[in-house]
């Protein structure tokens, strides 16, 4: 009675959780032309303005912070060491999995990288770009601009072209985070290099 009683209040809290969601944005037939003719990493202008501005407003969060800690402290935001992501979506909204394990995500991404054309030789950035991005958490959630998972694809539902368990399955997120750098950077280390230099990939 209890498993039964749980899982029902379960399905009825995801439920409430999901009609107090905001509706999200269907796709345009420019979306819808771009899944059509499989060019589903082209340059997306209103997503890069969404993670700039998300990179500009965790500066100027960051800012705040250092002037309360007195002239001259806190004001590492110039050159971030990590980007703002994390937290994650509460629980509930979630179907029932374990816990994010970052170990495990990364040994799934190195054994990837070959299958997707990228040498040894990219590891290390493509290690680097997503621990800054998320942690390697397949949950987290940039609090600014609503990027999601491993790769911080903005909006998140992206990675559906890899997969439909994008919101929990690690593999599902790295395939279409490979995918995403080859097409628009070419490499991890292209990827890594503009996000060094912008805040942002």
């Amino acid at each position: 009675m209890l498993i039964v009683g749980g899982g029902g209040a379960f399905v009825a809290q995801r439920a409430i959780d999901n009609a107090n969601k905001p509706p999200q944005k269907p796709f345009s037939m420019d979306d819808l032309g771009k899944l059509a003719s499989g060019d589903l990493y082209a340059p997306d202008p209103e997503s890069d303005l969404l993670k700039a501005e998300a990179e500009q407003a965790y500066r100027a969060d960051q800012l705040k912070k250092g002037r309360t800690g007195g002239e001259g402290k806190g004001l590492d935001w110039v050159v971030p060491k990590r980007a703002p992501a994390g937290d994650g979506f509460p629980a509930q909204n979630f179907p029932p999995g374990s816990d994010p394990s970052p170990g495990s995500n990364k040994a799934t991404a190195k054994a990837m990288l070959a299958a997707n054309g990228f040498g040894a030789d990219q590891w290390g950035c493509l290690e680097r770009l997503w621990q800054k991005e998320s942690g390697w958490n397949e949950r987290a959630m940039n609090r600014y601009s609503g990027a999601y998972g491993i790769p911080q694809s903005l909006p998140g539902s992206k990675m559906a072209s890899a997969g439909g368990d994008w919101q929990t399955n690690a593999a599902t997120q790295i395939k279409w985070g490979l995918g995403y750098i080859k097409g628009r950077y070419g490499t991890p280390c292209g990827a890594w290099g503009h996000s060094q230099s912008s805040g942002w990939y």
